[in-house]
Parts: structure tokens; sequence; C-alpha cells
């Protein structure tokens, strides 16, 4: 069976999908996907075994150029290629108008979530055979489901991302270390510097390594300012996905915020924190085996506002927004030392 899985961003809903193609992979023998994706995130798929084709998509380039003569030439030879192959199943697990639109240019059989279940109820006049999943769960089980309606199967008990982390070699890190994914995209999603000072600090005087990496010119400053007071721990140079990929997939325990490379952290089991604040795990957050996600506990988390209003975001305290105080580093720092001692009584097990 050739199956068109239309899952084109972000990066944290790339990794949404993994688990459920990871189910079709073990419950449908003989399975193959051919996955579109955003030219961004096209490395991501081929991780997985089942994904025997990747087709990059430029969709947040070409918007911002419409009238341009050479993106309505690269869109043109985009139709005529994905023409080019007629699928069993057509599945479009983000039910957006954008992927919507790319489904019903596709040849094969059109599935995604009915007017009901999606975001954008538009969206499933694009489906054939539209399918309804209730709202209400987190994005990996909602595809999970989808997917067992669409291919006929039972969903498994448990979930994996089917990500074989062996494929990355370890870095040239001496000794066990800790990574810290500080940067993010929203000012109230960041969780305060002092604390990753404090946290880095716990982590050099437990025998860890610590690691920064960034993204830019403001993460790189952060990282360097972490870094400029406690001896044992680096700032990385700045690198790709892939090249990052090692040091999280070798780390012995990594801490981030809401941001998509969290959900590369769980998807390669690597034990973990992910701490939220503004912003809701509930139904998008980091979900894995070995990822303790750490929320607020303030009266107005999660507030999904970029710009805090709380009036005490202002008053010296070092946990600014106010939503962080609650998650101080020495209990994120316990935390994490417990994921560590529950993975190394799993692996001792395997």
């Amino acid at each position: 069976m050739k199956v068109l899985l239309v899952k084109m961003s972000s990066l944290g809903d790339v990794f949404h999908a993994l688990p459920a193609v990871q189910d079709a992979y073990q419950q449908v023998p003989s399975i193959e996907f051919h996955w579109l994706v955003e030219e961004a995130f096209a490395d991501i798929p081929s991780w997985h075994p089942a994904v025997t084709k990747v087709i990059p998509i430029a969709w947040r380039r070409w918007r911002k150029n419409l009238s341009n003569p050479d993106v309505r030439a690269e869109m043109k030879s985009f139709y005529q290629d994905l023409r080019t192959t007629e699928y069993d199943v057509v599945l479009d697990a983000q039910c957006l108008i954008k992927s919507a639109v790319v489904t019903r240019m596709a040849k094969g059989s059109r599935y995604g979530l009915d007017k009901s279940s999606c975001r954008k109820p538009l969206a499933a006049m694009a489906y054939q055979f539209p399918q309804a999943v209730a709202k209400g769960l987190h994005a990996i089980p909602r595809v999970r489901q989808l997917f067992s309606q669409v291919l006929d199967y039972s969903i498994p008990d448990a979930f994996s991302y089917g990500i074989d982390k062996s494929r990355w070699q370890r870095p040239e890190v001496a000794g066990d270390y800790w990574l810290f994914l500080h940067g993010t995209t929203w000012d109230t999603k960041l969780w305060p510097e002092v604390y990753w000072c404090e946290l880095a600090r716990l982590a050099v005087e437990s025998g860890r390594k610590v690691v920064l990496p960034w993204g830019n010119d403001e993460e790189k400053s952060r990282a360097e300012r972490i870094a400029s007071n406690i001896q044992g721990v680096d700032v990385l140079p700045k690198m790709g996905l892939n090249a990052l990929n090692a040091y999280l997939a070798h780390a012995q325990a990594v801490v981030g915020v809401d941001t998509g490379l969290s959900h590369v952290v769980a998807a390669l089991e690597v034990p973990s924190v992910a701490i939220y604040g503004a912003t809701d795990a509930v139904l998008t957050g980091v979900l894995g085996p070995k990822v303790e996600v750490l929320s607020s506990k303030l009266e107005c988390a999660p507030c999904l506002n970029k710009r805090c209003d709380h009036p005490d975001r202002n008053d010296g305290n070092p946990g600014k927004p106010p939503c962080y105080r609650s998650i101080a580093p020495v209990h994120v720092f316990d935390v994490l030392l417990a994921k560590i001692a529950q993975s190394e009584v799993l692996i001792a097990k395997n």
C-alpha cells in the first residue's frame, strides 16, 4: 500500500505524526509512505524507515512571491510532479486550508478530518472520505486515531516515534553532558536566564558538562552569558538540525522550553524536562516516554499571550514572566535526575 501523507509544518506538528506512521508501519504489511512536507523540515520524514520518499513543498516561500514568474513556474513543476504518482491513500494529517489544497491536487482516494473534527471546517471539503475524530485530545493520539480509522487497524497501547538514534554518532564531548534548549519564539515562553544559570551550576557541581545550542544572535548572546561565569558550560557553534541531533541523541538529559526542538528530544527518547508557562501543553505539548512536562501553576497560565500582562511582571523578581516562579531550577534539577534514573532502570531491564 502506497500512502501520500500530507503534514507540512511546523516542526512540532511534523513530529506529532511520527507515532502514527510507526503504528501503521507495525500494523500494515508492506505499507510505504511518501511524505509531503515544508522544505525547511524535509530531513525529518526520512528518519523513519516507512518513509520511502520525501516531497518538499515551498508553501511558505511561494505565498510571499506569488507574482514572481520563477515561483509560479516552480509551483507548476511541483503540481506536475505530484500528479505523476497515483496513491492508494492520500491522507491529510494536518487538515488546514493549505494542506487541503495540496491534498486535492494529488491522485488517489483523499482522507482527512470531517468538518466537525478539524480546526478549519472548510478543509473537509477536499476529502472524499472525511473522518470523525474527537476533539480535546492531544495531537498525537488524534493523529494516531485518524490513521487507524483510515488504514483499518487497532491502535497499539504503547507508542513510539520509530526513530533509531544510533544513526547519529556521538559528538566529541567527554563524559556525561546535559543540553539546554533555552531559545524559543515568544518572550513569554522563555524560562528566566538566571534560572538557566542556576541550573547550569547545579549540573556542573554534580559532575556533568552543559552544552548550549543557539539559532540566532539573541540566543547566542544568552548562551554566552550563561557560560561566562560557569566553568564546564560550552556554547556550541551554529549548526543545522541534523548536526544538532547528534548532541541531542547522545545527551544524558535535556531541558527545554516550548519549542519545536523539545519535540525532537521526545522523539529521540532522551530523558528530558519541558517547561511550559504561557502556553498549554495539554493539546500540542511535548509527549514521550522519557519526558516530564512542568507547567506553571499561576492562576492566569496558560494565557497564550506573546506579551505578559500580569501585574507582578516588573516587580524585580527573577521569575519573569511570573508564571515561571513555581518552576525553580532546583525542582527542574531534581525531576531531571529522576528521569535519568528511570531511564537507566529501563535500559538495564532491556
